[in-house]
């Protein structure tokens, strides 16, 4: 079969829009008449461009570029305007390179610790996930470069990945793992979406129609292109039916002839192929649009100097005992761990990025002091047989000699990486030896933590005064690191993960990574601070805890509803002797609500910078929309009203202030049917007093009040009205109770909620 059809951008044949619908290389789409083809990159980061072989796991050279910070570490900025900031850097560096889309960001789920790509995913919360992600989105696409919002959805776990099949219960689905991606589609306006690997309740993602069309496309308004993931795809017809219009990296002439056979044997409908033809061909127009822009030039040093403000608004500070830090100038320090003078600044596999240039931080560091500064690696690199007792003599005597000791610990790239997760949370034993025995003998001890997934840290929080927490910082981690040790920086980063006290504690660690290709998300939507605070479980540092060099007070808290939404504000004073940022969080809480909460969410931030004893106004607003919970009986958003506590707080379990706001809510009430409960009846307005009304005869009513009478109402308030008659009840009843059904529901106009 070989027709022609005309589309809005171009004429193509049956065979060319097959063409069209599947990556032409490694890296590229195919043309479409005077339309050239996209060039696709990884890289959420920064810019992995391959000239020559292409793979996507990191192996094959790429061009050079600027590593910003991964997102693990980005995020603990909690800064939208300065990631978009680094988002325009990166659409410039691809627009020089040629990138037309570049691949991120990663916005799934922080779900497990253990998670072995977390260092690529920005939080446990999709509410930062949602904001984080979508200025990030803003800045790419602002320099005509498309952005590709990955992987949708519901891929929190590496084990098995092509072929594991998540399943969610429906609302969690919806608040938790697709909320996010939903902010940032109606937000940011993505051109693309990247499609995950596994299954989502049974069906592979590429062939979800329910998830690639209804939801991305007719719900949220999505009018890109869905992208497969790099070989994702097992049944190329499914897919295009499904709604997934880019097959990557490509199947060559057998995935043609897939297309147009399954065409000409009536298999797949020729507007599915159209559909996505003309998906792809927008895309072609937009890369087109974007490269006739004027050229952005890149400066790599000034990149650079951007990567160091990101990586230095990053690091958070978790523990600072006696004002420990900042450090002096004037101070002999040891620098203890190898990751001082070979550090960590990147997630390892596909998003790995040919730095420009790395910072040492054992450089940075010396360059920042006038002191004399040691060195000593502790424990031995994974390619070195160096003798450990010497090592860790060696580091134990020159912090014994130094005014202070500053050990740098953390994950190496073999210990989690994309594909695998990690065993345990664990920092290395000989890096928890190391620490112990500096911080006996020099109780000004600093610890410096490089890592893309949470560690547990309740092994060494006791034994040292000051801990930095920098996850990973991109190239220019050296001098940021440097510029907060010194204080020419003052630390504002704060936790986008809870840290547990151990990992038996985390909500999902029963449920990960699941077994027989099967991940059972069984801690449905307590997941991170949701599950922690639940069941009120101690940690050793709460989501979005993170000190700093100064102090805030927190005062007039004020939650107004306007037009459904609630505006928040409240002062916020630096009541210390430096200036600072604070990350200002609002939670919000429905007591008594009918519904299963976590007992706080997440539902807004902002940040301000203070002078000392200087007083501001942080304001947000929490959307009406962020306050719908997911209701799985009529599979729509809803929202309770009555009153809500707003909480202004300096982390999740750190709350400086509290109002009540009155939220005029949407009707709760299910359709009532004959497989509705007796208690559901005499719960409704309409039909409950008529219920009891029915049952008001002498012989139903003489026990009421007793506790006999208070049983039997709880027993038959379970039992369903097509059971009553099973129960004693005449069919005379049931004729009643159908009439009272018809009029109650009628009293609605008829829409359940």
């Amino acid at each position: 079969m070989n027709t022609t059809t005309q589309t809005p951008a171009t004429r193509l044949t049956t065979e060319q829009k097959a063409q069209l619908t599947t990556g032409a290389s490694f890296w590229a789409t195919a043309s479409a008449g005077d339309l050239a083809a996209a060039v696709l990159s990884d890289g959420p980061h920064g810019v992995r461009a391959q000239s020559g072989a292409g793979d996507h796991l990191g192996i094959a050279a790429s061009e050079p570029a600027t590593c910003f910070p991964p997102a693990a570490g980005l995020a603990q900025s909690w800064d939208e305007d300065l990631v978009q900031r680094v988002g325009e850097a990166l659409g410039a560096e691809a627009r020089k390179y040629g990138v037309g889309v570049l691949l991120g960001p990663g916005v799934n789920i922080r779900r497990d610790p253990r998670g072995g790509r977390n260092f690529e995913y920005y939080s446990e919360d999709p509410h930062v996930s949602g904001r984080i992600g979508a200025a990030w989105v803003k800045g790419v696409q602002s320099r005509g470069v498309g952005a590709s919002v990955k992987h949708f959805a519901a891929n929190n776990a590496e084990t098995d990945r092509m072929r594991s099949d998540s399943r969610i219960d429906a609302r969690t689905l919806h608040e938790i793992y697709l909320r996010g991606f939903q902010h940032i589609v109606r937000h940011a306006k993505p051109w693309t979406v990247m499609c995950s690997y596994n299954k989502l309740n049974g069906v592979s993602v590429p062939e979800n129609r329910w998830l690639l069309t209804d939801v991305l496309r007719r719900d949220w308004g999505f009018d890109g292109v869905v992208v497969s993931d790099w070989g994702a795809i097992t049944n190329r017809v499914a897919a295009l039916h499904a709604g997934t219009d880019l097959q990557m990296p490509g199947g060559g002439d057998a995935s043609v002839r897939t297309v147009t056979d399954a065409i000409a044997a009536g298999a797949l409908d020729v507007v599915d192929l159209e559909n996505a033809t003309a998906n792809v061909v927008t895309l072609l127009e937009r890369v087109a649009e974007g490269t006739a822009a004027p050229t952005v030039e890149v400066d790599f040093d000034t990149h650079h100097a951007l990567a160091r403000e990101a990586a230095a608004r990053s690091i958070t500070l978790l523990k600072n005992e006696s004002n420990l830090l900042p450090l002096p100038t004037d101070r002999s320090l040891a620098v203890i761990g190898t990751l001082a003078a070979t550090p960590r600044f990147q997630g390892a596999g596909s998003s790995r990025v040919n730095a420009t240039r790395v910072d040492i931080p054992l450089d940075e560091i010396r360059i920042g002091t006038r002191a004399p500064v040691t060195y000593a690696p502790g424990i031995a690199a994974p390619d070195e047989s160096a003798d450990s007792q010497t090592l860790l003599t060696e580091a134990v005597e020159a912090a014994r000699l130094a005014d202070v000791a500053v050990v740098f610990a953390g994950l190496g790239e073999g210990q989690e990486s994309e594909g695998f997760d990690r065993e345990d949370i664990e920092l290395p034993a000989d890096q928890v030896a190391l620490i112990r025995a500096v911080a006996a003998v020099a109780p000004a001890t600093v610890v410096v933590l490089t890592h893309g997934g949470v560690i547990r840290l309740s092994s060494i929080t006791a034994d040292v005064p000051a801990i930095l927490d920098t996850a990973l910082l991109g190239q220019a981690g050296g001098g940021a690191i440097a510029d907060v040790l010194f204080g020419r920086v003052n630390p504002s980063g704060k936790l986008t993960e809870t840290v547990p006290v151990r990992l038996a504690d985390a909500p999902s660690y029963l449920n990960f990574p699941g077994e027989h290709s099967q991940v059972l998300y069984g801690e449905s939507l307590f997941v991170g601070y949701r599950g922690y605070d639940a069941r009120d479980i101690p940690v050793s540092f709460p989501f979005g805890h993170g000190l700093s060099y100064t102090t805030f007070e927190y005062s007039e808290l004020r939650a107004d509803v306007r037009n459904g939404d609630i505006q928040v504000s409240i002062e916020i004073t630096n009541s210390g002797t430096r200036a600072g940022r604070e990350v200002v969080q609002f939670y919000v809480t429905r007591d008594g609500s009918s519904v299963r909460r976590a007992p706080r969410e997440l539902k807004a931030f902002s940040s301000v910078e203070l002078e000392p004893g200087e007083t501001s106004i942080v304001s947000s607003v929490i959307a009406r929309e962020d306050l719908a919970h997911w209701d799985d009986r009529s599979d729509r958003w809803l929202i309770e009203g009555g009153e809500w506590t707003i909480s202004a707080a300096a982390s999740s379990r750190d709350i400086r202030a509290a109002a009540v706001a009155s939220i005029e809510g949407d009707d709760l009430r299910p359709l009532l049917t004959e497989s509705s409960t007796m208690a559901e009846l005499l719960e409704d307005p309409v039909a409950g007093p008529m219920v009891a009304n029915m049952l008001g005869g002498a012989e139903e009513t003489e026990h009421m009040n007793d506790q006999l009478g208070i049983d039997i109402a709880r027993m038959m308030g379970s039992i369903p009205l097509d059971r009553i008659a099973g129960f004693g009840r005449g069919g005379g009843d049931m004729e009643r109770l159908r009439g009272l059904l018809d009029h109650a529901n009628a009293a609605r106009g008829g829409e359940g909620a």
